[in-house]
């Protein structure tokens, strides 16, 4: 059995955040639970807990209710390079100042 996680604060409030815009786009769709909950393979107790922004709910759960609401693709840019200003800045900051081009060796056909 895991070991219980309390995640920090920010996190709770991530999950809370992302629960209940969750929850505000199935409403706005007018799409009853049950069918959420079944475009997304799981049940209805388990989509209130994703709406409840449950941090012990999985990713992949999470992932599959975006989908069956159309929102997919927002995850899919997370982590995404083009979104992570400190990635490259330290990408960049971690770049040579100077390129040398390597001399291959002389083989012994050369003139």
């Amino acid at each position: 059995m895991p070991t219980p996680h309390t995640p920090p604060a920010a996190v709770r409030r991530a999950v809370r955040k992302l629960g209940a815009d969750i929850h505000d786009a199935r409403r706005r769709r007018r799409l009853p639970m049950a069918v959420v909950a079944e475009r997304a393979f799981t049940s209805r107790s388990t989509l209130q807990r994703v709406e409840a922004g449950d941090t012990n709910v999985g990713i992949g759960i999470y992932a599959g209710v975006l989908q069956a609401l159309g929102l997919l693709d927002g995850l899919n840019q997370i982590a995404d390079i083009s979104n992570d200003s400190v990635g490259r800045a330290l990408a960049s900051a971690d770049l040579p100042q100077r390129v040398h081009l390597q001399r291959l060796p002389r083989s012994s056909h050369d003139g």
